[in-house]
């Protein structure tokens, strides 16, 4: 049985404030069995491609009550990932099988529950795509804009983090149902890249603007019919003034929040006086949607209709810092890690 090393990226203990590299050593030390045993209705996958999201970070925490549960301290950081099948004794999947879903931050891994994993029938698009666009992320955009907002031609949509994994669709599903959309950014060049390549109507960057609430109402002087919320804290503050009665929030995340308190919401009660309907989402409880969602944006890909832009580092050892810059901005497009190229 043939046994191979296995670099591991761990957590080392639980996290308050913000993550360090050294919160996530690279383990080395490690090895595996390339051959599963028998009877043990598992899948063996070599990583290819490992996805940084936000949401990690709320799992380096110890909490209760979560829709996900904390890390184990000492143990792999789990996450979405591509992978190749080398060993299956599920029924489901056989060698050479490429899939993605949840997997963690090592070389190679034991799936033990195979229905966190989708197989990949489509090969013609890049393979990192489906950490990304084909992935969770593209879930994300779809069931949070399409079922939750209900766009119509000619609404007004604001998106923040526009130039994220989740905004960069969001603002393109938004002009492809005639919507007018304006997106917020933390770069200059994230501002141009929303404009010059997703097509976003007008764009921002919220860093430069001393009245957030001011600025919106200069971009949307009659208002915000849908905001797809990524932020939270002092941008959904300023939203909330600029929403036009019956508008719709989409709560995809809040950013701002995930590493420390950040600020409060004062001015809540435009929700009321404005009859707006601000609701959040588990994207995985939209999974089911996936072959629908898959119908509608391979087409799209391939006409060459949607674009996607991936931020791409290179080796499991530089996922720790690639995760840390999703929280300060510094990716431009989806955070991709490249573990293996097959």
């Amino acid at each position: 049985m043939e046994q191979v090393q296995n670099k591991q990226i761990i957590l080392k203990d639980y996290v308050n404030g913000f993550p360090k590299e050294s919160d996530m050593p690279l383990i080395t030390s490690s090895s595996i069995h390339l051959n599963l045993p028998e009877g043990s209705n598992a899948v063996l996958l070599k990583n290819l491609y490992l996805s940084c999201d936000p949401y990690i970070r709320g799992r380096m925490s110890e909490s209760k009550g979560s829709y996900v549960d904390s890390f184990t301290p000492g143990s792999p950081i789990e996450g979405l990932g591509v992978a190749k099948v080398v060993d299956s004794t599920h029924s489901n999947f056989k060698k050479g099988d490429l899939v993605w879903g949840g997997t963690r931050w090592e070389e190679y891994c034991i799936i033990d529950d195979p229905q966190v994993l989708f197989k990949i029938q489509d090969t013609d698009v890049p393979l990192s795509y489906y950490t990304g666009i084909l992935g969770m992320p593209g879930m994300t955009a779809y069931a949070g804009f399409y079922e939750i907002c209900a766009p119509k031609k000619g609404e007004y949509v604001f998106v923040s983090a526009a130039a994220g994994a989740v905004g960069q669709l969001v603002g393109q599903f938004a002009k492809l149902s005639g919507c007018y959309v304006v997106g917020s950014a933390g770069t200059k060049e994230k501002v141009d890249l929303l404009k010059s390549k997703f097509g976003f109507d007008e764009a921002f960057n919220y860093k430069e603007e001393q009245d957030l609430e001011a600025a919106l109402k200069r971009y949307f002087p009659d208002g915000i019919d849908i905001y797809f919320e990524n932020v939270g804290g002092k941008m959904l503050e300023a939203v909330l003034p600029n929403m036009r009665f019956n508008g719709r929030i989409s709560a995809c995340g809040m950013i701002s929040q995930y590493n420390e308190q950040g600020d409060g919401v004062r001015n809540l009660v435009h929700i009321v006086t404005k009859s707006l309907r601000m609701q959040g989402f588990i994207v995985t409880h939209y999974f089911p949607m996936y072959p629908k969602y898959m119908e509608m944006i391979m087409p799209l890909i391939k006409q060459g209709k949607i674009c996607y832009i991936e931020d791409v580092v290179e080796g499991l050892e530089s996922a720790p810092a690639a995760l840390i810059g999703l929280f300060s901005g510094k990716n431009v497009g989806k955070q991709v890690v490249v573990v293996a190229r097959e």
